[in-house]
């Protein structure tokens, strides 16, 4: 890819208290997830481990270095593919258990991309699966973006409820992110 996405290149898996992520999607053996803007695939790689040999998780990125780096692993378990997730991303109706944007709505808006990438998701998730939306918390200080492109938990419900959605809870998962988890109606 001739462009480098916004936040290509930097993971967030260490800003966030992980063990607490998946035990609040509630990730389990054998499901289906779904890593959308994995970047160099450390939620994937977590997530791998959490569904064993009989899941399977999709880690999508529009940055092919990242991809690469991951598919260079060799996890057994992991498809990783450049994808470009405010368009169409290669999965059937209804697939997915969890899928997990992990600081990525932020960019997705500032791309404008954001409206195509959640009807894919809810597109791609099974009847009441969950959305996990990860986000830096709307301060002035700390890590990330700009203050003006941070999104609250209130902004994060604003974009996603629209599309199908439901807020199931929002919870803190360190000094400087948040989870705000969703469920797929209908």
């Amino acid at each position: 890819m001739s462009k480098k996405p916004h936040g290509a290149g930097k993971s967030s898996i260490d800003l966030v208290d992980a063990n607490r992520l998946f035990f609040e999607i509630d990730l389990h053996r054998g499901q289906i997830f779904l890593d959308i803007a994995c970047g160099a695939g450390a939620y994937s790689e977590t997530a791998a481990k959490i569904v064993g040999p009989t899941g399977r998780v999709y880690a999508f990125d529009l940055w092919e270095v990242g991809i690469l780096e991951l598919k260079a692993k060799g996890i057994a378990n992991i498809d990783a593919r450049v994808v470009d997730v405010g368009r169409n991303m290669p999965l059937a109706d209804q697939s997915v258990d969890i899928a997990l944007m992990a600081m990525v709505l932020h960019d997705l808006m500032r791309d404008q991309s954001e409206i195509e990438a959640l009807k894919e998701i809810y597109r791609i998730l099974k009847h009441h699966g969950r959305l996990a939306v990860v986000e830096f918390k709307k301060e002035e200080e700390g890590p990330g973006p700009p203050f003006h492109i941070k999104l609250s938990p209130e902004n994060v419900a604003d974009r996603v409820l629209p599309y199908g959605f439901q807020t199931l809870k929002t919870v803190n998962l360190g000094p400087h992110s948040y989870l705000t988890l969703f469920k797929r109606e209908g």
